[in-house]
Parts: structure tokens; sequence; C-alpha cells
């Protein structure tokens, strides 16, 4: 054989080792999509799992989880928007779904990937807040619910049976009594009740306490403000008389409900499922869960949650990878986990409504309110919460009466939906 030859037969032999290896060491993730969420360690964490599963699952998509601060999250997809390229997939309130339509931010739903009526079989029906003109823009992994967290050691502690917590408002008043204490100087030690209108007290009087008191916090459409009335007024007073009359809270007391909840310094907390996994941490004391008592016999509860939607400048293959992982992030195995890592109910009424879950004394009484939970219609989430915060503080702090602070803030929140009717 000539050197010519077996030069010619080395080369094609390094050429297809080399091809070999280059195929190898190939990257196996052909696409790469970003999902986007604000930050909350446990849904972070929780997020991770699921990527790492659908990852395993789909080894030709990438998925990047981007995270921000809650107070920027919205500014940070608004300048990714404008920038030309946002997350394929993100995170958002259902109460931002107008604010997100009317800039552009996601796209509705393919009807071949997502269909309608397995949608409004499978899900609970508080997931109908996702869909505008007959498309949906997004589905929940998971959907909240409120209930009232009790500290069993405070009660026994009180002469309060701790296996018992208050069934109706005027128990809860009873049993804050029972357990508020102050010094000399009228200085709060420990409250009967944490009181944190920035958190979830503010969902606590419009969406529950309203209701409770025989009213509507808005139309059935969401177009105009309902709570300016006598029921509106009586729920009012009930709130923020348990600081005022009652003198069984504070509000920003330990800064946060939570924090005084957490130091073993409050009888009782209202708050939301995703309150759990960190409650679950808790060692110096132990804590219980109920429905949240009602008042002349109405119940009444405040359903919300996260909806993952697909982002506008998807398209082509990213938009098809995209859809794999929201189809993913909606199965009921995603939904399993995120039950065990953050403590927010499963969306699909399969994965919820489980013997196991509906007895259990923690997501329990939570599961059993979503029957008679409200979901209201918002356009624009952040603002009108702010108008009952505001609201709040100006009775609390401000001595405002009762009437006037209701009254404004009504004609406040008019004027936010007002605004976003006319664009």
């Amino acid at each position: 054989m000539s050197a010519i030859a077996r030069s010619s037969i080395r080369r094609s032999l390094l050429a297809a080792v080399f091809g070999v290896f280059a195929f190898v060491s190939s990257p196996v993730h052909a696409v790469e999509i970003q999902y986007w969420q604000y930050v909350f360690d446990t849904r972070v964490q929780a997020m991770t799992e699921l990527i790492k599963q659908f990852e395993a699952e789909n080894p030709d998509i990438t998925v990047k989880q981007m995270t921000f601060p809650y107070a920027d999250y919205q500014t940070r997809l608004i300048a990714a928007k404008m920038a030309g390229r946002g997350p394929e997939v993100m995170q958002l309130f259902y109460g931002w779904l107008d604010t997100f339509i009317a800039g552009r931010l996601i796209q509705p739903l393919s009807k071949a990937a997502f269909r309608d009526e397995e949608i409004e079989r499978d899900f609970f029906p508080i997931v109908s807040a996702m869909k505008r003109d007959g498309q949906y823009y997004g589905l929940p992994t998971a959907v909240r619910a409120m209930a009232l967290f009790y500290n069993k050691n405070l009660f026994q502690e009180a002469g309060l049976d701790p296996n018992k917590p208050p069934q109706t408002l005027d128990e809860l008043v009873a049993a804050a009594k029972a357990i508020v204490k102050r010094d000399a100087a009228g200085n709060y030690q420990q409250v009967g009740i944490a009181l944190d209108i920035a958190r979830q007290d503010h969902n606590w009087w419009r969406e529950i306490l309203v209701r409770q008191y025989g009213g509507e916090s808005y139309s059935a459409d969401g177009s105009k403000v309902a709570y300016n009335t006598e029921a509106g007024r009586r729920s009012l007073e009930f709130y923020t008389g348990l600081q005022k009359a009652h003198h069984v809270g504070q509000a920003g007391f330990m800064d946060e409900g939570q924090a005084a909840f957490r130091a073993g310094l409050a009888g009782m907390v209202v708050d939301g499922t995703f309150r759990v996994a960190s409650y679950k941490t808790i060692q110096g004391f132990e804590w219980g869960v109920a429905e949240l008592p009602t008042h002349d016999g109405k119940r009444a509860n405040f359903g919300s949650y996260f909806a993952n939607a697909i982002g506008a400048s998807a398209e082509g293959e990213r938009l098809a990878a995209a859809e794999k992982f929201l189809a993913f992030l909606s199965s009921e195995k995603a939904m399993a986990i995120w039950l065990e890592k953050v403590g927010e109910l499963p969306a699909r009424r399969a994965v919820a409504l489980t013997e196991a879950n509906i007895k259990d004394p923690i997501y329990g009484p939570f599961i059993r309110a979503l029957d008679y939970a409200a979901t209201p219609l918002m356009v624009d989430e952040a603002a009108q919460r702010q108008v009952s915060i505001d609201m709040i503080n100006g009775v609390l702090l401000q001595d405002q009466p009762i009437d006037d602070a209701l009254s404004a803030a009504a004609a406040r929140e008019q004027a936010i939906l007002d605004k976003f009717k006319a664009k």
C-alpha cells in the first residue's frame, strides 16, 4: 500500500474517531427556555425539583429558572418584554391577568394543547379566573385558601381547649381576650391574634368578612365596587375593632403577623396554605389549623392562586417546549410534589380531594374551604390591594371614621376599575 493510501486511511479513521467524540460530547439539550417566578424559598425549591424531573423526561429541553424579589418581579418582566424577549414560561398571580394581557406579556394557550373541556372537568372552578374572551391564558399548579392558624400551647395556658379552636367570630374574640398579655404600661407582650393588613388581612376583610356580614366585594363581572354598604361597614368595624375596641392585637406587632406567630407570641393568625411549609419548621410549640370562624352561620373564604403562563415572545421550538413544560407543571405528578414541598393545594380536583387530604388536620380545613371560596375578578391586584391596606391603616393609625374610610376607599377603587375599562 502506498504512503498516500496509508495517509488517506489514517485521515479517514481520525475523522471517524473525532466524529464519534463530537457526537458524544454534543449537547443533549437542543432547546433552552426560561421560567421566571418571584423569590419565595419553598416555591423555588419545589420548582427546582420539578425542573429536574422534567429535564430527565425531556432530555432535549433545558429549563433555566430565574427568580426576582416580589417587588421587582413585574418590572423585570416588562423590561424583558421591551428588550425583545421575555421568559417562555412565567408565574403570575391570577389578579394580574388583565394587566399582563394589556401589556402583551403573555399569549393565550393553544386549544389543541390545552383543551377547555378537560380544564373545566379536572380543575377547581376558580381556574376560570384565567379565562378571557373564551381563551385560557394560564393554568395553576396549586390553589390557595385561607384558614385560622392557632397556637395550642397558648390556648392551653389561657384555660382554653387546645383541640377546640373558635368556630364563630364571637368565639374568636373571646379566645383572643383570654390569650392577650400587656405590661403595666399597656404595651403588648403577647397578642390574642396577629393583625397584618399588608399580608393576608386585607383579603380576610374584603373577600371573607364582607360576605359573612351579608355583602359582596365586587359586582359579578368585577366592574363595580360593592362593599360600600352596611355589610362593608360592619365587617370593617369588626376587623378594626380587634385592635381599637377589644384590644387583642396591634398592627405592626413584631412587624409581621407571621413573625409574631412563629415566635409563639400570637395566639392566632389568619393566613394561607402557602404558609404551611414555613410553619412546619416551628419547634417551640404545637399549632393547629381550623376553618375560618363563621358569622351568623355564614361561611366564606378566598380562593386564589399563582398560575403559569406562556410568554408572548415564545414561538417555534421554544413555544413547543414551553407548552410541554406548562403541561408538566399542570400535571398530577407536579401537583403532588408542590403540595409536599410548598403546602399549597393541588389545582386538580382528583389530586386534592383524596380522603387522606380531606381528613388531614392541616390541609383538610383548606380543602373543605374550596367548596365555598370566592375568587373575584380583578384588573390591578396590587393597586386594589393597596386601597384596602390604606383604608384600614387610616382607621387604625389615623382614627379615621369607619364610614369616611369605607366611602373613600370605594371611590378610589372604583376609579381604578373605571380607568381600566376605559382603556
